[in-house]
């Protein structure tokens, strides 16, 4: 039987398990779901950024859900939420039925993500953290890795709704692990109160911000009426700002950005993330559309990326051991980079075999980088802060995620409209600008891991 601390992560990762699994699916099934619902696949993003966007709003409540009621439950609770939701999503007969019922998947998920992670952070001693993080990355990993080629054989052999349907059973495996093995944490017999004002706050900001960006190029709303959305969300996030630092319990506190490697992960990370977001949109799509695959040849092939990320748990370990944190960063990064640059080149007769393995590659790298934010990040947080910490660490991953769907559907359709193609007649040249938009935005990250000690982390390694 596989020690504590192994088995905890697996659990708590289960999460990130069925939100992989679900959106690399979706993503693989966007033409056939657009077809049968009889909208155009670019406003189709509209059903995973409506659940990413939720995610970010509702994900600051459930640091203090978790302090008020205890972790062990509220994770618990949260995959029933996501189940049903899912269950919605499989019923769902219009468009604006799936984006409403995203929304409460959302909500689902917003609790589950940083709740798991806090979970991991108070069960695994320092010394094992490393080893627990690798083992963290395993089920998402096989998500992503089953995604693909599940939601091609869905959409080929059956109807598209079993894609949803689809995370009931895992999600009831997901909680019969936590009631076994993950110990109750007591409840914090006088929480602090509820910031309802920071929430509200936060949620108008996250919403208004990324609504606007989701409505560029779409013609659903003038050019004005966006810039306003946005302005308006930019100042309802600066209110909350300038509140939160002189509040004693503020809904996420931002004071923890103090911390050098966490500001790193967050701020270092949100680059990369952004790519991670764009390239299960990008992928499906240009193999689908601009290269005349079916369903399951491109999960057969996108699969690859999740392949590499699952390799990363065979090196990580001696990786940092070998090299340190911030020499693996720089170069993971640059990798990273070149791996997104190297899609743009992809051609219909691009070899499958070179595109697996370029796919298979860049998944490796990009997860070397994700594994070593995350042990590196939490490394210099005092205990009592954590919740906020893990909060804040979900909160920007799923902003950075829907910002990236965003932004590959916004780039796509400029580039189409730039070379005189429809929406619906989207040709491989048209996905060539978004990756090498995506490739040279990760090298920003590097002005974040470049300023970190040359032997940050050295107590993890």
């Amino acid at each position: 039987m596989l020690p504590r601390h192994r088995i905890v992560p697996l659990i708590v990762a289960s999460p990130l398990f069925l939100q992989n699994l679900d959106t690399s699916v979706m993503a693989t099934a966007l033409p056939t779901i657009a077809h049968a619902l009889g909208v155009s696949v670019l406003h189709l993003n509209l059903a995973i950024t409506s659940y990413l966007l939720s995610l970010a709003v509702f994900l600051p409540v459930s640091g203090w859900l978790a302090e008020r009621f205890g972790a062990k439950r509220v994770f618990c609770v949260a995959v029933a939420f996501f189940s049903l939701g899912s269950t919605l999503c499989g019923a769902a007969q219009t468009l604006p039925q799936l984006v409403g019922f995203r929304v409460l998947q959302g909500l689902g998920g917003a609790m589950m993500l940083p709740v798991g992670r806090l979970i991991l952070l108070r069960s695994v001693p320092p010394a094992q953290m490393v080893s627990a993080m690798v083992w963290f990355t395993v089920p998402p990993a096989f998500g992503r890795l089953a995604g693909p080629l599940f939601g091609g054989a869905i959409v080929t052999l059956t109807s598209w709704r079993w894609i949803f349907l689809v995370n009931i059973p895992f999600g009831l495996i997901a909680i019969a692990g936590a009631l076994r093995f993950i110990n109750d944490t007591p409840e914090d017999s006088s929480p602090a109160p509820f910031d309802l004002e920071g929430f509200v706050l936060l949620a108008m900001g996250l919403t208004a911000l990324l609504g606007s960006l989701e409505m560029v190029g779409k013609g659903l709303l003038p050019a004005p009426a966006i810039w306003a959305m946005a302005g308006f969300g930019a100042l309802a996030s600066l209110v909350y700002h300038l509140r939160s630092r002189g509040k004693a319990n503020p809904l996420i506190d931002l004071g923890i950005l103090r911390f050098s490697t966490y500001r790193a992960s967050i701020v270092g990370g949100t680059p990369l993330r952004i790519a991670i977001g764009a390239s299960p949109f990008l992928l499906p799509l240009m193999l689908q559309l601009g290269f005349g695959l079916s369903p399951l040849a491109s999960g057969s092939l996108t699969m690859a990326t999740a392949l590499g990320s699952l390799a990363t748990r065979t090196v990580m370990a001696r990786a940092i051991r070998t090299v340190g944190f911030r020499p693996l960063l720089v170069g993971a990064t640059c990798l990273t980079s070149l791996f997104y640059l190297s899609c743009g080149y992809f051609r219909p007769g691009t070899p499958h075999v070179q595109i697996f393995v370029t796919l298979m590659f860049g998944g490796l790298v990009n997860s070397m980088a994700m594994v070593s934010l995350q042990t590196l990040g939490y490394s210099q947080i005092p205990k009592p802060r954590m919740s906020h910490a893990a909060t804040l660490n979900s909160m920007a991953q799923q902003l950075s995620l829907s910002l990236g769907v965003t932004l590959g559907a916004t780039l796509v359709t400029l580039a189409a409209w730039w070379n005189g193609n429809g929406a619906r007649g989207l040709t491989a040249e048209d996905f060539s600008p978004a990756f090498g938009v995506v490739g040279a935005m990760t090298l920003l990250s590097l002005l974040s891991f470049t300023r970190l000690s040359k032997d940050e982390g050295a107590g993890l390694r």
